[in-house]
C-alpha cells in the first residue's frame, strides 16, 4: 500500500518544481549563463540560503532540469511512436520526426542538453552510467526500434573488432546490444542530430531556404539501410 506523501513533502515538490520553472524561464531568456540560484530566489520572494535547501549549487539545478528535458523529449517521442501504426520503421521515422520538432520549437532547451558543455551538464552526462539515467533512457528509446529493424533485415557493421572495441562503452550501457545496431544506431543518430543541431542553431540558412526535406531525404537514406522504401510522413 503507498502512503500518500506529507503535507511537508508535497510543498517541498511544488517548491522544487517551481525553482526549476524558474530556471527554465531564465535559460530563455539569456541562454545557460543567465540561470542563477540567486535570481530564481529573488523572483520567488525566498532567500538566497533558504534556495540551496533545495539544490546544493547551480550544477545540481542544471543537472536537474537537463533531466526534465531529456524525460521530456522522450515523452514526445514515445507518443510519435505510440500513434505510427505497427510497422516499426514508420515508428522510427516518426521519433526522429518528433525529436526534430521538440528541438526547433525548444531552442534553448535543446541548446543546455544536446548544444552547451557547461560544468552542469558535463556533470549529468557524467553521472549517466545506467538504464535509469534520463539520457540512457531517450537512447534506449531508439535503441529498441533499431534493434527491432536490424532483426528483421540482418546486415552487417564495417570495421571489425576495431569498430567492437570502439563502440563497447554504448554496448555495455545499453545491455550489450549487437555490433551492428550499435554501429546503425550511431551513424544514423550523428547525421540526423547534426541536421538538427544546424538547424536550431542556424547554421543552414546559407545552403537551404527550408531544412525539412533535406531532413525528410536523411530519413529516406535510413530506411534505404534497412531495404525498405520510406514511408511519407503523416499530413499535419
Amino acid at each position: 500500500m503507498t502512503t500518500a506523501p506529507t503535507r511537508r513533502e508535497r510543498l517541498r515538490t511544488a517548491t522544487v518544481a517551481e525553482i526549476k520553472d524558474g530556471a527554465r524561464r531564465l535559460l530563455r531568456t539569456g541562454g545557460a549563463p543567465a540561470i542563477s540560484l540567486r535570481a530564481i530566489a529573488r523572483d520567488m520572494g525566498m532567500t538566497a540560503p533558504a534556495i540551496y535547501r533545495y539544490f546544493p549549487s547551480l550544477d545540481a539545478l542544471t543537472g536537474a532540469l537537463a533531466g526534465d528535458l531529456y524525460d521530456e523529449v522522450r515523452a514526445a517521442v514515445e507518443a510519435a511512436r505510440d500513434t505510427a501504426g505497427a510497422d516499426p520503421l514508420a515508428q522510427l521515422l516518426d521519433m526522429a520526426r518528433a525529436f526534430r520538432r521538440w528541438a526547433v520549437a525548444h531552442p534553448d532547451e535543446f541548446t543546455l542538453i544536446m548544444g552547451n558543455r557547461g560544468s552542469g551538464i558535463e556533470a549529468f552526462e557524467a553521472a549517466c552510467t545506467d538504464a535509469g539515467h534520463p539520457g540512457a533512457r531517450l537512447g534506449a528509446t531508439f535503441l529498441r526500434q533499431f534493434t527491432v529493424l536490424w532483426e528483421r533485415a540482418p546486415s552487417g557493421a564495417p570495421g571489425g573488432a576495431a569498430l567492437e572495441r570502439s563502440l563497447a562503452p554504448l554496448r555495455h550501457r545499453h545491455g550489450a546490444v549487437p555490433v551492428e545496431v550499435a554501429y546503425l544506431f550511431l551513424t544514423a543518430w550523428t547525421r540526423l542530430y547534426g541536421l538538427i543541431a544546424m538547424e536550431v542553431f542556424q547554421h543552414l540558412r546559407w545552403a537551404v531556404t527550408d531544412p525539412e526535406p533535406l531532413f525528410e531525404a536523411e530519413l529516406a537514406s535510413l530506411a534505404r539501410q534497412f531495404h525498405t522504401p520510406a514511408p511519407p510522413p503523416k499530413g499535419p
